[in-house]
């Protein structure tokens, strides 16, 4: 068994959310293998760093990843979240990204290419 990932808890976090936004904090911490403490404190830092919204739905909450936000990296191109999370999350992300950025997520997601084996670029 694998003993690192290529992702942090925390990105891992945003795709669960990108593919459903009503995921409850005890099913995202038994999908990720992680303890509903820590599905918490990373949907709280998520929160408070204002890359995720929480809306409650009831007694549910519901989260809405604000997607034109940029990676929080030091990189000299700072692609917003919301392209990253179509990369990676696929079409359902779409679903969750802000209606103003949207079309710009979209169309980064559209100039992949896939390589020979499934993979894209």
């Amino acid at each position: 068994m694998t003993s690192w990932s290529f992702l942090t808890n925390h990105a891992r976090v945003l795709v669960c959310i990108a593919r459903d936004p009503g995921m409850r904090l005890r099913d995202l911490a038994a999908s990720l293998g992680i303890t509903e403490r820590s599905a918490h404190g990373i949907v709280t830092d998520l929160a408070t760093a204002g890359y995720v919204l929480k809306q409650k739905d009831g007694r549910r909450n519901r989260y809405q990843i604000q997607a034109h936000l940029p990676l929080p990296e030091p990189t000299s191109q700072e692609p917003a979240i919301g392209e990253v999370l179509a990369l990676l999350a696929g079409a359902s992300a779409g679903r969750q990204l802000t209606r103003g950025n949207l079309s710009e997520a979209s169309a980064a997601a559209d100039t992949t290419t896939t390589e020979p084996g499934g993979v894209s670029v």
